[in-house]
Order: structure tokens, then sequence, then C-alpha cells
């Protein structure tokens, strides 16, 4: 469906209430090849959402995961050589150059630097390969049946993939960090480096000080995987997640079923 036709549906049609259907009830097959959405902790709609698929950097989201809950994030890491090398988004960090644990966190959340990312990963890891491992026992511990990664940024690669069940419950653990739920939500971020370099950055997430209540959680984006989101806001004492996996339409889209998922809650409240 185009977008003008979505907006319609979105906008302008009421589905039937989520409660009544179990499993989630797949009401907008058009808005992304696999979605989930919660309102207040429980799934509402749902399509494909146990289908593996590549989650570009929405990967980032694990590796934070890590980091905020092993790592002391006042520490001063080594940027290494991979993280210089790093394609994609990135900030331009220099190997040797250091930054603390906290700022290269928030960078990995904000611009979705790819060489922050690398840096952390190789800094608590030891080297990439080995933080992959902490990643995949990570999501087994969670109980993520559909998620295997094999690069810590979320590069396309054949063993790398979730599903937007896993990815939800992934997102799921992360807001249970405050390091990582303060960083998700803020418009831009600046730090400096060791050497005096100053960084500067503004968030990928469109929906961050643009739609109400929006505070999270992680973008991404790469040719195999498409436009991906977690979008996650609240309004009015509830809390909608949306998880989007290769979404044309992605910020159109999730605001779309954010707005549907505020609405149900104000259906659900006045029953």
């Amino acid at each position: 469906m185009r977008a003008l036709a979505l907006a319609s549906l979105l906008f302008f049609s009421a589905p039937p209430p989520a409660a009544a259907v179990a499993p989630p009830r797949d009401a907008y097959p058009d808005v992304a090849r696999a979605y989930w959405v919660e309102l207040d902790g429980k799934p509402l709609w749902a399509g494909q959402p146990d289908k593996r698929l590549p989650m570009a950097s929405l990967a980032k989201l694990m590796t934070a995961l890590l980091i905020a809950e092993n790592a002391d994030l006042a520490a001063k890491v080594t940027i290494s050589r991979g993280a210089q090398q790093e394609t994609g988004s990135r900030l331009g960090l220099r190997s040797g150059d250091t930054a603390r644990a906290g700022d290269l966190l928030t960078a990995t959340l904000v611009r979705s630097a790819n060489d922050a990312c690398r840096a952390l990963a190789d800094w608590r890891g030891g080297d990439q390969p080995r933080f992959v491992a902490m990643m995949n026992a990570r999501a087994a511990k969670l109980g993520l049946r559909n998620t295997h990664f094999a690069d810590a940024c979320g590069h396309d690669a054949p063993t790398q993939y979730s599903s937007v069940r896993d990815l939800a419950l992934l997102a799921r653990a992360a807001m249970k960090q405050r390091a990582i739920v303060d960083a998700a939500r803020l418009p831009s971020f600046r730090f400096r480096s060791g050497a005096g370099r100053e960084y500067r950055m503004n968030n990928t997430n469109a929906l961050i000080g643009r739609y109400e209540g929006a505070r999270g959680l992680k973008t991404g984006y790469t040719p195999g995987a498409g436009r991906c989101l977690i979008a996650l806001a609240d309004r009015e004492g509830h809390e909608v997640l949306a998880v989007l996996l290769h979404a044309p339409e992605r910020w159109w889209d999730s605001i779309g079923l954010l707005e549907l998922a505020f609405d149900e809650a104000k259906r659900r409240s006045r029953r």
C-alpha cells in the first residue's frame, strides 16, 4: 500500500479492540515487512512477529545493553584501529585517542555511530568476535530465539538477524538501564575526546523533539535491512512500543501506529 493509502487507513479507521484477539492481530500488514506494537507492555498488533530479518543498527541496542550492564561508564576507552576503520554512520574517531565509555555509549545511541559502537565492543570484549559472542550469550539469556549477532554495530551479514518480537524483548531489557533511556531521548549531544577533539551530533530518531511523548529508542538502516525503527513514546500514563523492520515509510507509519495505540488506550479507559 502506498503512503497516501496507508495514511487514510491509519488515521481514518479504527481497528477492533486488540484485547479480543490473541495472538496479536496483523492489523496493518503494509507498514513494514515485520512489525510489533505493544500498549502498556502488552502486545497489541503484529505482523510476521517471528520472521528472521536483518536488523541494521537496532543491533546496537544489544551492544548498549552489555555496556550499560557491565561496564564502568566513567572509564576511559582507547579508540581501536578497528573503530577508526569503521564505515557507514560514524563520528571520525581516531585510533589511539580516548573517550569516556559513557560518551561513546551515548554517541552509539544518538548518532548510531559505528566507530563509537566498535570502540566499545573492542574495549569490552577485547576484540569484536569475542564481544559478539557476549551479545549472543546475552540474547540466549533473554530468550531471543530468532536472534543471532555477527557484528556489534549492525552491518549486513548472513548470520545477523532478529525478529520484531525478539527486538521488543531486547528493548524492554534496555529500558531498565537508566544510561540507555537517558541517552536515547536526547535531541543532540556533544563531547570531547581525551585529545580535546569535539564531536557534535543530532539524534537520528526524527520523532525525538517532534512527536509528543517520544523518548527513543533506536533507528537503523542498511541496504539489506532497509529502514528500521524501535519507537518508544508515553502519553497520559500510557506507553507504546513499536518495532518496524524494513519499513519504507518508517516515520509516517510509526506515528500512525503510535497514534492508533494511544487511541486504543483511550477507548479501553472508557469501558
